[in-house]
Parts: structure tokens; sequence; C-alpha cells
């Protein structure tokens, strides 16, 4: 079992910066692929960055690329989510979520475990 609790989240001007963390339980945390997804009202939830369980391997959505980050410490048990040149768009609860394998997933129904989300809000 994992439980997931994400922090960071906040109010931001566009351009800016916000770091989020998750924060993860479990011994087996260093053994799974790791993923930040977030959902803007009205919208599906989508997964914006992925990282495998050594933090080896990451991919990332278009929308995101070259502007976000994701990362790991295993020994904090512990993935990140940095954030720059924030836009409107990226408005949205972040959710961080848990897969049970240790190889990148990009299928949102393959992630096990899910946090209760932080919100992000980007103001223009």
């Amino acid at each position: 079992q994992v439980q997931l609790v994400e922090s960071g989240g906040g109010l931001v001007q566009a351009g800016g910066s916000l770091r989020l963390s998750c924060a993860a339980s479990g011994r087996t945390f260093s053994s799974y692929a790791m993923g930040w997804f977030r959902q803007a009202p009205g919208k599906e939830r989508e997964l914006v960055a992925a990282i495998s369980w050594s933090g080896a391997s990451t991919s990332y959505s278009d929308s995101v690329k070259g502007r976000f980050t994701i990362s790991r410490d295993n020994a904090k048990n512990t993935v990140y989510l940095q954030m720059n040149s924030l836009k409107p768009e990226d408005t949205a609860v972040y959710y961080c979520a848990a897969t049970s394998v240790a190889y990148i997933v990009i299928i949102t129904s393959q992630y096990r475990y899910w946090g209760q989300g932080t919100q992000v809000t980007v103001a223009s």
C-alpha cells in the first residue's frame, strides 16, 4: 500500500515558478514509477510528467515540455515537479500518482495510487 500527499501548490503570476512535492509512505516507493497529473475544471485528467523507479527515465506532455521537470529522491520517498514559466492554462488541480511497476507508464488507468491533489492557480 502506498499513500501519497502533495504539497507546494498555490497562486503565482504568469511567468513564475512553483515546485510541487509528493511525499509517499510505504517501503516499496522506490520500486514504482510515478507520475504527475492535472485536471482543470471541465477537462479530463491528463498526465503531464512521469518518471521511472530510478529516475533515469522521464516523460513529459507536449504542453509542459521544456518548462516542467519531474524528479525523485528515493531516500526521502518524495517526487517533485518543478514548474517554470507558468502560464494561466497551467491552472489546475495537480495530482501525484504511483504505478505498481518500475517503468514509465502513460496510461492513466495503470496508476494505482493517488494523492488528494493540490491546487495551482496561475494569474495572468
